[in-house]
Formats: structure tokens, sequence, C-alpha cells
């Protein structure tokens, strides 16, 4: 972020599980030749360095874009050796999916239901305002940018953003929005395609707006969206 950013965020050094509850992303890095790339971390990995690692990378990638992000200036914005940065990473890219991992799994958390209640439509509409947020304003919703851009031009990042996180990521929120469905009316049965179509729907629009548009979502478009496809749905 540097001085005429100002502070976005800093992690406070706790282990990423501690930061995850049951509604968090479960994601890992997907099977075959990406994950056997990977380097080991090892036991002895310095948390403190790991940390500023993360929060450097974040910091440049505001500040330069993806291109202009290097190895080389990660090592001297975190005060560390290249050489403790690549025993732990393979790349950038690798940098900047722990980000994404570690960052999403809170941001786009979905709350649980109090008393053990189903989700209901309007967890759904804080989760689209929360994405959509996050796609706008949050660092690790320009790592996603980043990544998804570099991904069109990288099988590697592909393999890694879509069979690491995003399916994951799809999976959950399929899964939340059925509940949401079926609490709006318990009679009805509802689908995994369903929920699923419902849900691609619904974040198509935010994606766009990011990526192409270049701007943040209008909280009243988002509830109207939302609302025009549950009409639709019931009609």
């Amino acid at each position: 972020m540097g001085a005429d950013h100002g502070p976005r965020h800093r992690r406070d050094g706790r282990p990423a599980a501690a930061r995850k509850d049951s509604s968090a992303i479960a994601v890992t890095r997907p099977a075959g030749p990406a994950a056997a790339e990977q380097p080991s971390s090892g036991p002895r990995r310095n948390e403190a360095a790991r940390l500023a690692v993360l929060n450097a990378t974040d910091d440049l990638l505001v500040e330069r874009g993806f291109e202009g992000l290097t190895i080389e200036g990660i090592a001297a914005r975190a005060g560390v050796a290249k050489q403790t940065i690549y025993r732990w990473w393979k790349s950038k890219v690798d940098i900047l999916y722990d980000n994404l991992v570690l960052d999403a799994g809170e941001a786009l958390a979905w709350p649980e239901p109090a008393g053990g209640a189903g989700y209901t439509v309007a967890e759904l509409r804080g989760y689209l305002h929360r994405f959509a947020a996050f796609l706008a304003e949050a660092p690790a919703g320009r790592v996603l940018q980043a990544l998804v851009g570099h991904a069109q031009l990288d099988a590697r990042t592909a393999e890694l953003l879509h069979d690491g996180f995003l399916r994951e990521l799809r999976a959950r929120d399929t899964e939340r929005v059925r509940a949401c469905l079926a609490e709006l009316d318990p009679r009805a049965a509802v689908g995994d395609e369903e929920a699923a179509a419902l849900l691609d729907a619904l974040l198509a629009p935010l994606y766009y707006r990011a990526l192409l548009v270049r701007g943040p979502a209008d909280p009243a478009e988002l509830d109207r969206q939302l609302d025009q496809a549950l009409r639709a749905r019931s009609a």
C-alpha cells in the first residue's frame, strides 16, 4: 500500500487455522503436477518473516500491479533475503495464492445461523454485499483479480486458482444458496444445479464490474438483482 494508500490491512500473526470457522473456505492445493512443484516450508518456518512477506506482497500489488510485482521487490519491502522467500514459495503467484486463501477465508465466510436455524435470504443478501466489497476494496480482492487475469495466460496459475480455490468456494456457496432457497420455500425440492445457476447469475455481474468496468457495485442494484432473481424463480 505505501504512504499514498494508507494501511489497508495487517495480519495479526495468528495461524491461519485460528482465523477460520466452519463456514470458511476449505481449500487445498490441487493434486497433480502443480502440487508436486510446491516447495516444502519445513517445520522451522519463521512466522514473523512469513507474515512480512505476505503483507509486502499485498502492498506492492496495490502499488505496482501484477507485472510490477517481483520477488526482489517483495524481499526488499519485507526485509528478508530472496533465498528465504524461495525456500517457502516457488513464485510470486504462490505468494499471492497463499494471501488469497488466508484472507478470503475470513472475508468471504458465512456466519453460522443463530440457534442452529437454516440459512436465509437475508444472509445471502449480506454475502453478496460482502463479496462485492471484497472485489472492490479488499487487498485480497485485488489479489483474486490479479490471479484471474494471469490465469488466462498461464496454465499453472489457472490450475492452482480454479482447482485449489474457486472450485471449493463455489461448492460451499452453492450449498449455502440451496439452503437459503429451501428456507424460502420448504415445500420445494432445490437441487445443486438450480442453486449453482442462481449463484452464477448473482456473482457474474460482480466479477464483470470488478474486472472490466473497474468500479464498485451499487448496493441498491445488488438488492434489486437478488429480488428479481428470486421473483423469476417463483414465477
